[in-house]
């Protein structure tokens, strides 16, 4: 490939989830090219937890919404980029996610065929999505040779955010965190309620752990905060952080927490990248497509014969790919998890 002190630009994704499984492909970008510098793209939410990769050496904030064609900020930011980056690669496979590095007159330009933007990248690769069957391996496959990319067979490293101590002292403090085992609890999930495991269940779950002398906290955004109260609600022991934290604090909430039980989200990704023991919930998405990248996981699938339709909402009208999958279930997987956690330390 090209040489070690390459500048590289990288056009990041529009989702929380998204932008953590990017960090393999900076991993695999820096340990190729040790002295190269990583520049990305991204929306201003974004920003939070990319400053907590390592690897990322600039972090370009694009002012535009999602779903926002925004023409005026991206010639303004490529106006700044010019003569800044020898290659660029871009990971969304829409043709306005193409435009920054084309009018920066970045000289290499790779990405996937979408959208018809022949004239704005410069190698187009086919996407093959049986070899590329995760949305983890597209991205790395990006930052390889052709001939390795289409064959599959590279390695994928797992991500990994780095974790703020003297934050996750203030938080502690300012929410009033006990000194219990935290569990962490995920409701939420942008995409729609066919992801989304019922908050009454989450509320069980609760109940049955701060019964037990476990600390329960509900984290996710502003959206999930009536979510979050209801799960919380009557329980000593549980709070609704919901909307109360920053994307930041979250990363070390969940690394403090000794497990987690989240639907398929962007935060649960975030939770995979602190090493955290997931309880990954899976409804109409499929594990096999955006499983957490992390060994310490237990995916809760039903697999039944409708899933996975990838619908926001169940096209059936009886989501029983959630429905069907019960509180005892999960509460085992973690009574289990604990009890052998216990064998560990103590014994």
């Amino acid at each position: 490939m090209a040489n070690s002190n390459q500048r590289l630009l990288v056009i990041g994704p529009s989702w929380v989830g998204d932008m953590v499984m990017a960090q393999s492909l900076f991993m695999t970008l820096k340990a190729r090219q040790p002295g190269a510098t990583i520049g990305v793209v991204a929306p201003a939410w974004s920003q939070p937890i990319l400053e907590r990769m390592p690897e990322v050496d600039e972090v370009l904030p694009l002012a535009v919404s999602h779903g926002e064609f925004g023409l005026a900020s991206r010639r303004e930011l490529a106006s700044r980029l010019r003569g800044r980056f020898d290659r660029a690669i871009v990971l969304p496979r829409s043709w306005k996610a193409a435009l920054v590095p084309f009018m920066a007159r970045i000289p290499e330009r790779i990405g996937f065929l979408g959208e018809h933007r022949y004239g704005l990248l410069k190698e187009r690769r086919k996407l093959d999505k049986q070899v590329l069957d995760q949305t983890v391996k597209r991205f790395v496959s990006l930052g390889l040779p052709l001939e390795e990319a289409v064959s599959g067979d590279f390695a994928v490293p797992k991500p990994r955010l780095q974790i703020d101590r003297d934050n996750l002292v203030n938080l502690r403090l300012t929410h009033s965190l006990s000194s219990r085992s935290a569990i962490g609890m995920m409701p939420g999930a942008e995409y729609g309620p066919a992801k989304q495991w019922p908050v009454s269940y989450f509320h069980a779950l609760a109940k049955r752990l701060v019964d037990e002398g476990f600390e329960v906290r509900v984290i996710g955004g502003a959206k999930d905060h009536p979510a979050g109260e209801e799960i919380a609600q009557g329980l000593s022991h549980a709070h609704n952080l919901c909307g109360k934290t920053q994307l930041a604090d979250a990363v070390d909430l969940l690394a403090d927490c000794r497990q987690v039980v989240t639907n398929d989200s962007g935060l649960m990704h975030v939770a995979a990248a602190v090493g955290v023991r997931i309880h990954a919930l899976y409804g109409s998405s499929s594990p096999a497509y955006t499983p957490p990248l992390t060994d310490n996981a237990v995916i809760h699938y039903l697999a039944l014969s409708c899933s996975p339709c990838f619908q926001r909402t169940c096209p059936l009208g009886h989501t029983n790919c959630l429905n069907q999958l019960s509180v005892e279930q999960v509460y085992q997987q973690i009574h289990a998890a604990h009890q052998w956690e216990n064998v560990i330390v103590n014994g």
